[in-house]
């Protein structure tokens, strides 16, 4: 008997995979409704944990909002509980939660002391107003550039996302003080050389020491000290394709994208059994 193409439209999932029952209770509380039995309000309808995974298909396989399967709530509702997520930081505060629980997973204290710095230039389609968009000249991008600061595992601990003109020093210190925000302990920073003066005085005011790691060999390639971290955290967002072109036109909302990409993959970190 042939197969139904519907149905197996319908039963496909990315390859990250919904959630299981152990890695929504890791989250469960964070996207909790806001409305309970016996107080005012309209009843919530909408299962939230499939909302979540909803968002993290999008993000996963780059799909537009209207193309999300019928196994999905729909389409609108998602997109308008990924808007104000984003906005909120509700995504921030999942991703904070599940890298702690990594940290103390691998033995290190739940706030990290140190971290990389590195940026990122997407190119931007026409949905991203000109006002938010910008040319960055070094890798000849029209687009938006996002600044990203990881622990030394890896983790993220802070992003910005803004106009690729953004220098690397304006873009730097805003997101280094997210960082500080976020870690109490945070005190030392590794950089390439493409932050200058302005940003290494800027965060040595704030008790942050900074050391700018310079290209080994300038004809061959080599790992540089630190800095693979940050370029391996690149590589580990960039599997979700909502994040190699920048459709979004508030970049708090690709911030958003980038703190769920980044959950997805410390709820499967946490939850998937070490290989033998």
């Amino acid at each position: 008997m042939a197969t139904d193409p519907l149905a197996v439209a319908q039963t496909w999932r990315t390859t990250h995979g919904d959630m299981n029952d152990q890695e929504w209770e890791l989250i469960a509380d964070l996207v909790a409704p806001y409305w309970t039995p016996g107080s005012m309000g309209r009843p919530v309808k909408v299962d939230r944990r499939r909302v979540v995974d909803a968002i993290f298909y999008v993000a996963a396989t780059g799909c537009q909002w209207r193309a999300l399967p019928d196994c999905y709530p729909n389409w609108n509702t998602v997109h308008r509980y990924h808007l104000e997520w984003s906005k909120d930081g509700t995504w921030e505060r999942i991703a904070e939660r599940l890298a702690s629980a990594v940290r103390t997973k691998e033995g290190r204290e739940a706030e990290p002391s140190a971290g990389i710095v590195d940026a990122r230039s997407v190119r931007a389609t026409a949905t991203v107003s000109k006002k938010t968009k910008g040319y960055d000249a070094g890798k000849k991008i029209n687009g938006r550039k996002t600044f990203g600061i990881v622990d030394t595992l890896g983790l993220l601990m802070a992003v910005v996302v803004v106009a690729a003109s953004i220098s690397d020093n304006v873009g730097g210190i805003a997101v280094a003080d997210r960082a500080r925000d976020r870690s109490a302990r945070f005190a030392q920073l590794w950089c390439d050389s493409g932050f200058k003066r302005t940003f290494i005085e800027h965060c040595r005011n704030h008790h942050v020491g900074v050391e700018v790691v310079h290209r080994i060999h300038p004809g061959q390639f080599k790992a540089l000290p630190k800095r693979w971290i940050v370029e391996r955290t690149w590589g580990w967002l960039m599997n979700s394709r909502r994040l190699q072109v920048d459709y979004e036109r508030d970049p708090v909302v690709t911030e958003g994208f980038i703190w769920a990409a980044h959950s997805r993959y410390l709820l499967r970190r946490l939850t998937e059994s070490p290989i033998a």
